[in-house]
């Protein structure tokens, strides 16, 4: 097998690992004893599952200076953003343990045998039970919160879900580290090898979604990538869902009397969430629609100014680099104007300028309107609100679009733009910006293809939905049934002949 090879970014060091390439053989003992571990996360219940959940946050924890450490040296991130992810995989990890330990996810329903006007009808119980090991795809750009020790595993894990982790190539070393983190936490809980493993290589990640072993796939990362992983699961005699979170534009619209009141303050924080983590975030706003008025004229100075002062953003791989500069020139071609770049040195590493380029609505195209991963914005110049309504249509769907709007800004065309950003993202923003996604029970990070899967969330409480499926038992015995949907087990809401019942404490609990 092929030794799997770290990369710097900051300076473009390669080095070879003690890590190789997942082989065909071992993949199958891999998919094989996760199989086998999904009894064990069924027979600890959601309370032990929860339990399981907080000693990985701990054990992430415990060993935050090796772990950032070596994320830095492979993504070029820096301490201060990845120390900060690393608390975000952390508490996903805690919130989880939250959400089982609530158990009002399994969605459990009774209706009790009783004469209808069909005649006699069955007992019937029904909850969402787990689809059984998943295949998740770490992200180049969250080597801890969107990777091994990400969201999808976490709920993944707290649905009851094996997981096999496909590890990132940009960040092989970040993800063995948390991997041993993660099985180190299990391994003390009493759990059995499978609870979570980790494979290396291009062609691992293929033969991991073909396995009939593993029943869903979450992925983070390029729509590239997701079509060659759903090219592999069509090959399946059984395919299976793939959620997969990838490109997004994310408009932003600056409304006149928004830019009025505040455009000194609407550039600062557009320049922030535009260049932060070298503009290689999904939530990165690539789009500014901006009146073409003097107070927009001062926002737009304003923002120039800070993109000409700024320094080199360093991107986590050569691909991305890549990408960058060709995504840059193509945008020129189309009839982009580049309105401030740096000059900066870019060395031997994967360091780029950022870059701010504008055009006239009129001139917005779809090739304008396509995402380019970085540290790059476009700011729209527009003349009257009337014409931003046709103008978002033409903007690809994305993860979230941001209205910022004033007190003289006319309600009607407010909620005209909300309505049409509405049928195209997943998230509004007001008067804020996109980037920063808070993990909590009512977020939702997704939107129409090719954002991710429409009714799902990759972010927050209900992603767990995505590794459960539902199942109904008739007339079965008490004994057979889980706990949740036994008549005496009130300790999560249920729906019981129709009527939602809240939870009841045990006062022995």
């Amino acid at each position: 097998m092929n030794a799997v090879i770290t990369v710097d970014p900051r300076d473009g060091t390669r080095r070879a690992t003690d890590l190789t390439e997942t082989g065909d053989v071992l993949l199958g003992e891999i998919v094989a004893r996760a199989s086998r571990a999904a009894r064990w996360l069924t027979d600890v219940g959601r309370h032990g599952r929860a339990g399981v959940l907080e000693a990985i946050a701990d054990s992430l924890e415990s060993r935050r200076a090796h772990l950032v450490a070596t994320a830095e040296s492979e993504t070029g991130l820096g301490r201060p953003r990845l120390d900060q992810e690393l608390t975000r995989a952390a508490l996903q990890f805690r919130m989880f343990a939250d959400v089982v330990r609530d158990g009002g996810y399994v969605e459990a329903a009774i209706d009790h045998a009783a004469d209808t006007p069909l005649g006699r009808g069955p007992d019937l119980r029904r909850m969402l039970v787990p689809l059984g090991p998943v295949a998740v795809f770490g992200a180049s750009n969250f080597p801890f919160a969107f990777s091994v020790a990400g969201g999808d595993t976490a709920s993944a894990l707290a649905a009851g879900c094996p997981v096999v982790v496909k590890a990132h190539p940009s960040h092989p070393l970040t993800s063995h580290a948390s991997w041993r983190a993660i099985e180190s936490a299990v391994r003390d809980a009493g759990g059995p090898d499978g609870v979570v493993a980790i494979v290396y290589g291009e062609q691992a990640g293929r033969s991991l979604v073909r396995h009939p072993g593993i029943r869903a796939a979450a992925l983070t990362g390029s729509i590239g990538a997701a079509r060659a992983l759903q090219a592999a699961i069509d090959e399946r005699p059984d395919p299976i869902p793939l959620y997969a979170e990838l490109s997004s534009v994310n408009p932003i619209v600056v409304l006149p009397a928004a830019a009025a009141e505040r455009s000194d303050q609407i550039a600062e924080g557009l320049f922030a969430s535009f260049t932060g983590s070298g503009g290689q975030l999904c939530t990165k706003p690539g789009l500014a629609f901006v009146p073409s008025d003097p107070a927009g004229d001062r926002l737009v100075s304003a923002l120039r100014e800070r993109v000409a002062s700024s320094g080199g953003a360093t991107l986590l791989n050569e691909r991305i680099r890549d990408a960058f500069e060709s995504g840059t020139a193509a945008l020129a071609r189309a009839g982009a104007s580049v309105s401030a770049r740096p000059r900066i040195d870019p060395g031997t590493g994967f360091t780029v300028a950022p870059a701010l380029m504008e055009v006239a609505l009129p001139r917005l195209t779809a090739e304008i309107a396509d995402e380019c991963f970085g540290p790059l914005i476009v700011v729209v110049r527009y003349r009257e609100v009337t014409e931003l309504g046709a103008a978002l249509v033409t903007v690809p769907p994305s993860l979230t679009g941001s209205i910022h709007s004033g007190p003289g800004d006319d309600v009607a065309a407010v909620r005209g733009l909300v309505d049409v950003l509405a049928a195209r993202c997943g998230r509004l923003v007001f008067d804020g910006y996109p980037t920063g996604v808070r993990v909590s029970w009512a977020q939702h990070h997704g939107g129409p293809w090719p954002s991710t899967n429409a009714v799902h969330t990759s972010v927050g409480a209900t992603s767990i939905r995505r590794f459960l499926r539902p199942l109904a038992w008739q007339d079965a015995p008490d004994w057979i049934l889980p706990e949740e949907l036994r008549d005496d087990h009130t300790a999560i809401p249920r729906r019981v002949d129709g009527r939602l019942e809240p939870a009841v404490e045990s006062p022995h609990r």
